[in-house]
């Protein structure tokens, strides 16, 4: 997997990913403990409502920016969206009310929104052939995954020689080595559209999704992924705390075990892919899920004691398994029906359909888990993904 680094340009590109997940992930941990010192014991509310503005920027902005920027070049699209996320990162320090940290986040997630797919879309003109690509993908979920287990642990060395608010010079940082990086990457120059309308770069990523039955059965898989994502992390620390009576470090230790089943997948997935094919990994994958939420389910009402503890951490190891065996392959659905043309679109799509699934399935795993407990919410997911799955299937069903 790591020879797909040889290439002078992805490797600056993947070292670019590398920082800027960083640097945002100190800046979760410094976003937290901001809200706490402006707001107090209603800091869950500021860090809610900073979560539910990061969603709306990356549903709404994500296509709009990518047909703002269709006819500029990728690399300054990428070194101006990651110096607007430094300005803010050294901004938030500087905030007097919790208005001016919504407005913030606001921006910086459009930022992002407009980042992450131009990102995307760039690999696959770097890396064209599919063996390096998939091999980049797998590199790729595996920094996400890593980069949530050693984010936390980076911010709590850090915090305790320097105060929270040094966590945003560190996020800035990150993005700002980030921009170096891209900027000294030989990409290839993709030549931009310039002969379309705006309303038309605005709707060609949604309606190639609408023609295309590959996208389609994506964006069921995308559901699967969304009921199962919202589970693990709006419900984990409840189940740890509340329903099992468990030390806080065991919240981080469920969270790990689902990522630690997402990296092994991860490693694995060129393998897998060279040996079967993606959609029928990506079917598995979104087959496995809903199941594996029901035996959860099972286990919060059957099961009691230490079986319970144990049990809960080969299924949150199976679950980020299951997960990554549909996420580090759809990459590959995006390119496969996509040209250069509308590449970025149809990455910005994705990342706005996508992210549209978490509008519904966050707030539903919080809001009907304090209402109806969290045996009740798995069922109501289950049935979600259920339904997600099965249609991806019958678009897939030709595989």
């Amino acid at each position: 997997m790591l020879a797909v680094l040889r290439d002078r340009a992805y490797a600056r590109l993947f070292g670019a990913q590398v920082v800027a997940l960083l640097g945002t992930g100190l800046l979760t941990v410094a976003l937290g403990l901001l809200a706490f010192d402006m707001a107090g014991g209603q800091a869950g509310v500021v860090v809610g409502t900073a979560m539910s503005i990061k969603m709306l920027a990356y549903v709404a902005v994500s296509p709009v920016a990518a047909a703002v920027v269709a006819r500029l070049p990728a690399k300054p699209v990428l070194i101006g969206a990651d110096l607007v996320r430094a300005g803010v990162a050294v901004c938030l320090p500087l905030v007097s009310d919790v208005w001016q940290i919504y407005l913030l986040i606001l921006v910086l997630q459009s930022a992002s929104a407009t980042f992450t797919p131009t990102f995307q879309a760039l690999i696959p003109s770097v890396l064209p052939e599919e063996a390096r690509y998939t091999r980049a993908l797998a590199l790729s979920r595996l920094a996400y995954d890593l980069e949530s287990l050693l984010s936390p642990v980076a911010a709590a060395a850090l915090l305790m020689v320097i105060p929270y608010n040094g966590l945003f010079v560190g996020t800035a940082l990150g993005f700002g080595l980030s921009a170096v990086l891209v900027s000294v990457a030989p990409v290839p120059r993709i030549r931009p559209t310039t002969d379309d309308a705006f309303f038309e770069r605005l709707t060609r990523g949604v309606r190639r999704f609408r023609d295309c039955g590959e996208l389609r059965g994506l964006m069921g898989m995308n559901l699967v992924v969304a009921t199962t994502t919202a589970m693990v992390v709006v419900n984990t620390v409840v189940i740890v705390r509340s329903e099992l009576d468990r030390p806080e470090a065991d919240v981080a230790m469920l969270l790990g075990a689902f990522g630690a089943g997402s990296m092994v997948i991860a490693l694995a997935a060129p393998k897998l892919v060279e040996a079967s094919s993606d959609l029928r990994i990506m079917s598995l994958g979104g087959l496995m899920l809903p199941p594996l939420l029901l035996f959860g389910a099972t286990v919060l009402t059957v099961a009691d004691g230490r079986s319970q503890w144990y049990l809960l951490v080969v299924l949150w190891l199976l679950l980020g398994a299951a997960t990554s065996m549909v996420l580090t392959p759809s990459a590959r659905l995006l390119r496969r029906n996509s040209t250069e043309r509308s590449r970025s679109s149809v990455f910005a799509a994705q990342f706005s359909l996508s992210h549209a699934c978490f509008l519904v399935t966050y707030p539903l795993a919080g809001l009907a888990g304090a209402v109806f407990g969290l045996p009740t919410v798995a069922m109501i997911l289950v049935v979600l993904g259920s339904a997600g799955s099965l249609y991806a299937l019958r678009k897939w069903r030709c595989y």
